[in-house]
């Protein structure tokens, strides 16, 4: 029986998304054969703090996976902190890891996914990371195989390889000679025409990300993310106690698998899948986003 990759769990205060997190993962084929370690950030005030005594009430009751491990904060450190922190921990022991946050519904074979791509890129450093998450993009129907690459990852349900993580710049360094070449940056918004705004925020301490900098990673050695064609993954966080899942959740409602095989094919060759990234680029372009902003102002 191959290795699994362990499961890393990051949860902050919504009691009922993480219930629906954990239930799903628990019927997994391969949980019972999974490690699972749980994060969970402390409260950031007063406001928030009986919502985390409350998951982390929970959290010490859940069962049905190999081990169970709990990390619990003593202070506050973010989204952003807890998973750099929480993942490079992990990843001291492992050569892989699969992370969720506590707002993601997964499918049965969703463990399968991860754990077989897992296997089946590890010596190919040209994927950055693999999406559990993905976009209704329609692939024609002669297409055959079970997965494509783009060439930006996605932060709902994913996974790499310790050699991919350990190499990346946090700091994002090289920051102040991007923002001066116009082709870069025009090269780094194919992967979406919120990427760039994103880290600019984040280099000016506007915005708490991790993903906006593991994706400029991925973009400077040209790497690749592997998505399914059919979504292992349900963002359920969206709603007005998302911490930080905003807006419509229109645009993101995939075609969820409901087949839940445990075998997947993927494709010869490690490129980009045109059509895909075509369809993606315009999912992710100014358009759509405008549409989603009216979309959530209208409340739909």
């Amino acid at each position: 029986m191959q290795k699994l990759a362990p499961i890393v769990l990051f949860t902050y205060k919504r009691l009922d998304t993480l219930k629906q997190t954990v239930a799903g993962l628990q019927k997994n084929y391969l949980a019972t054969d999974s490690d699972l370690y749980i994060f969970s950030d402390a409260a950031k005030g007063k406001q928030d703090a009986d919502s985390v005594n409350a998951v982390r009430e929970y959290i010490k009751s859940i069962n049905g996976f190999k081990m169970v491990t709990i990390y619990e904060s003593q202070f506050n450190k973010g989204l952003a902190s807890s998973i750099i922190e929480g993942v490079s921990q992990i990843l001291k022991i492992y050569e892989s890891v699969i992370v969720l946050e506590d707002d993601l519904a997964s499918t049965s074979n969703f463990l399968d996914f991860m754990n077989q791509t897992l296997t089946n890129y590890k010596d190919n450093e040209k994927v950055f990371s693999i999406s559990g998450f993905s976009f209704n993009l329609q692939i024609e129907e002669k297409y055959v195989y079970d997965t494509y690459f783009l060439n930006r990852g996605w932060s709902w349900g994913w996974a790499t390889w310790a050699d991919r993580w350990n190499k990346t710049d946090w700091e994002i360094k090289d920051y102040n000679q991007f923002v001066k070449n116009n082709k870069a940056q025009k090269a780094f918004a194919k992967g979406g025409s919120d990427l760039n705004g994103m880290l600019k925020k984040q280099m000016n301490n506007n915005l708490d990300s991790w993903a906006i900098r593991w994706f400029y990673n991925q973009f400077k050695i040209r790497g690749l993310t592997v998505y399914p064609v059919e979504s292992k993954i349900l963002n359920e966080g969206f709603g007005i106690n998302a911490t930080h899942t905003k807006g419509s959740s229109r645009r993101y409602v995939p075609i969820l698998d409901t087949e839940n095989k445990r075998l997947f094919d993927f494709p010869s060759k490690v490129e980009i899948t045109e059509t895909a990234q075509q369809k993606f680029q315009i999912k992710m372009g100014y358009l759509s986003r405008l549409k989603s902003k009216i979309e959530t102002y209208l409340g739909l």
